[in-house]
């Protein structure tokens, strides 16, 4: 896959501004409107329209929510697919013991570093995501991300 520029920790958070800024505006911009309008009146079709408001603000996260959770459980297998490979033989006994997003974090450390890495977040009961990939040295970049 072509790369536009090297991922780091600064900007490897993904965001597609037609989708995060235009589509969660104009269904924010839309529910509040419907808000407003509700000054002129009461009625069933007023309602209906603050619902419907509330519905597509409720629906852009759920459309998010839900793939991510989808890639974090092929993270989570992958993660331990990949430990079981390059964990020393007393810290394989232990990967049960990694969270989701422990291995989440991890999963941009290269595989020279992942074994140390692994065994100071279990050591050091590290849950923070962002502690984690500030540890990291050689940042192995994930484009493929939904």
């Amino acid at each position: 896959m072509a790369q536009e520029k090297t991922q780091t920790f600064e900007n490897h958070n993904r965001v597609v501004p037609a989708y995060h800024m235009f589509v969660f505006g104009v269904f924010l911009i839309n529910f509040v409107w419907r808000l407003v309008q509700l000054k002129d009146g009461i009625t069933f079709a007023s309602i209906m329209n603050v619902l419907l408001g509330a519905a597509f603000v409720v629906l852009f996260f759920y459309a998010r929510t839900f793939p991510l959770t989808v890639q974090d459980r092929v993270i989570r297998l992958e993660m331990r697919l990949r430990l079981e490979r390059l964990l020393p033989q007393d810290l394989r006994s232990r990967i049960p013991d990694f969270t989701i997003p422990q291995l989440i974090s991890l999963r941009f450390a290269g595989d020279e570093e992942l074994p140390a890495l692994a065994r100071q977040v279990l050591d050091e009961r590290l849950n923070d995501r962002k502690s984690i990939k500030r540890r990291i040295k050689n940042w192995q970049a994930d484009f493929l991300r939904a």
